[in-house]
């Protein structure tokens, strides 16, 4: 599968053109998603529910699979390309584009989760290494990232990544539960990707 998101700029066409693509690495695999992805993910998620506090969708109410018939959906409408994480030969969790801004060659990498044993290994950074690569090599001018202010262990990560914090954007989304959530802000652009990148990699030597 092959799906383009383009767009115009306001004085001509836009630089960026944010294809889907199998990405892989030593570490991981991302398959961008499929009907055939379902099953694993779905065992996956639901190996431990917890995992999705901090989500806006209501996996733990609604079960993962409503929630990868959406990301299918919005994936087919052009709005998100959402990928299956494979280590070891077993899907793990997921990361996804989404909010993809052609015209100011602009994207969000999110809806990003993996399973409570693949926390705190290669897997995070390794998947996040082929996303931001890809999306700098097809154009993209900045590359930002969104979590809840109260997910620390998130914000953590994103700081390991080399992200900027940029801010809090204040009651920004509505929780499942009904309340109001404050969303920190985080990016790379393209002129410090080389030193976020080799940050990344010398993070990934010690797995190798």
């Amino acid at each position: 599968m092959r799906a383009t998101l383009k767009g115009e700029a306001y004085g001509g066409n836009a630089d960026m053109d944010l294809a889907a693509a199998t990405l892989e690495n030593t570490f991981v695999r991302l398959e961008p998603f499929e009907p055939s992805h379902r099953e694993g993910l779905t065992a996956a998620a639901h190996a431990d529910l917890s995992i999705f506090a901090h989500m806006p969708f209501p996996v733990a109410e609604r079960g993962y699979g409503a929630w990868f018939d959406w990301l299918m959906a919005e994936q087919e409408a052009g709005r998100w390309i959402a990928h299956a994480v494979i280590a070891g030969g077993a899907i793990v969790g997921q990361s996804c584009y989404l909010a993809v801004r052609p015209a100011d060659s602009g994207v969000e990498i999110g809806g990003t989760w993996v399973r409570r044993e693949a926390q705190g290994t290669s897997v995070n950074p390794a998947a996040k290494l082929l996303l931001i690569e890809h999306a700098f090599a097809c154009g993209a001018e900045r590359v930002e990232f969104k979590t809840d202010a109260l997910n620390l262990q998130s914000r953590a990560a994103l700081a390991k990544l080399g992200a900027s914090f940029e801010g809090i954007f204040r009651r920004q989304m509505r929780r499942p539960n009904g309340t109001m959530r404050d969303n920190a802000y985080f990016s790379i652009i393209r002129d410090e990707w080389p030193e976020a990148k080799a940050q990344i990699e010398a993070r990934l030597e010690a797995f190798a």
